[in-house]
């Protein structure tokens, strides 16, 4: 297994990637959190066969370890599912020296992250994500939350995990579509941060799509490191830095709520968004038409979408306006855009005229 380290001073862990033996979770956490009084196991429904063997594969000492099970899905982010967990939590009569385990993609990520934030004021966490979009993105970062029906993640806590295990065998029976949507999260990283990266996700279309081995391990060392990067520097938002990673999720979230969760998986809405803040920024005179075209290339070869489908045709670019104003990023009533200026680069722009944006959503 590679390792990456989050560098946050007391509060900085690894982050394991690659295809690990059998032993080496356990190896890993008795190393890291060999107190743990309980291990928590919080699992997608769709991968609770995976969780079951990590159960058996991690139990140590006296530590009692169970599995519990969520619904799949964007819903699960819910008051209600939060509620639920609390629950079962307090049924185990759960301790501060306990320890959550998050198994499965972004929903339980985040779930089972606020879940380890907000028992007793803040228990131990790790992540092991699932699939490709939680491995490059949100196992890393410490951002957890819930949704409401009206805007996704208003409600969450910055709280990071001790270790993150991404064992990339996961990703052979990750679902198709679930794949595809991964890679939206990867092309972002290149837009904002990285050419080279960018241009390599150009050159390597087969052998992501046909998930060669060695090129996933690359891919996703590569956005672990740029995650990191930004998040050492940057861990709760204060500068700006780590705004830039929210490039065409602001466009994203509102299409996500609007079309209804679960409509659009995660990546393939911020797709959406980040064909739109392109386009923006080429209204802008920020961006060419050359690098606007690049990226939408490049989404399309890897099967995602850059527009609305008819079936959400409905959605107006005034609704669109609104839920964004509802976005995290706003201040003052006035909307905070991540914008590109050259494949690599983004900037946060401010004070976009509203009929700009619109223009931009509607095309």
């Amino acid at each position: 297994m590679q390792s990456i380290q989050v560098s946050l001073g007391q509060r900085s862990y690894p982050i394991y990637i690659g295809l690990p033996e059998a032993t080496e979770l356990a190896l890993a956490i008795r190393k890291h959190l060999s107190d743990a009084s309980k291990v928590v196991l919080v699992a997608d429904k769709n991968v609770v066969p995976i969780a079951m063997k990590l159960r058996e594969s991690i139990a140590f000492g006296s530590a009692q370890t169970v599995v519990i099970e969520v619904p799949s899905g964007e819903t699960s982010k819910s008051v209600r599912q939060l509620e639920t967990l609390w629950q079962q939590m307090a049924y185990l009569k759960v301790d501060r020296k306990a320890l959550v385990v998050a198994v499965g993609g972004g929903v339980v990520g985040d779930l089972a992250g606020f879940l380890a934030a907000s028992w007793n004021r803040g228990i131990r966490l790790v992540q092991i994500p699932t699939t490709l979009l939680s491995m490059v993105d949100s196992s890393v970062g410490g951002k957890t939350g819930i949704n409401l029906p009206q805007a996704k993640n208003v409600i969450g806590a910055f709280w990071q995990p001790h270790l993150v295990w991404i064992d990339l065998q996961s990703l052979e029976s990750l679902p198709e579509r679930e794949y595809r949507s991964g890679l939206a999260e990867v092309v972002k990283y290149g837009v904002i941060m990285d050419h080279a990266f960018f241009a390599w996700l150009e050159s390597s279309i087969e052998a992501i799509l046909g998930r060669d081995p060695q090129a996933l391990e690359f891919l996703v060392k590569r956005c672990c490191e740029l995650k990191a990067q930004v998040v050492s520097a940057d861990e709760h938002e204060t500068t700006g830095l780590r705004a830039i990673l929210n490039y065409g999720h602001t466009f994203g979230h509102a299409i996500e709520a609007l079309a209804k969760y679960g409509t659009f998986l995660h990546g393939e809405a911020v797709s959406i968004g980040m064909t739109m803040a392109g386009r923006l920024a080429v209204k802008l005179n920020r961006w060419s038409d050359e690098d606007y075209h690049r990226q939408t290339r490049l989404l399309s070869a890897y099967g995602l979408p850059i527009d609305f489908p008819a079936q959400t045709s409905r959605i107006s670019a005034q609704e669109m306006l609104q839920a964004m104003q509802l976005d995290k990023k706003t201040a003052h009533g006035n909307l905070q855009l991540i914008l590109p200026s050259r494949i690599g680069h983004v900037e946060t722009v401010a004070g976009v005229a509203q009929q700009a944006i619109m223009d931009s959503i509607a095309g």
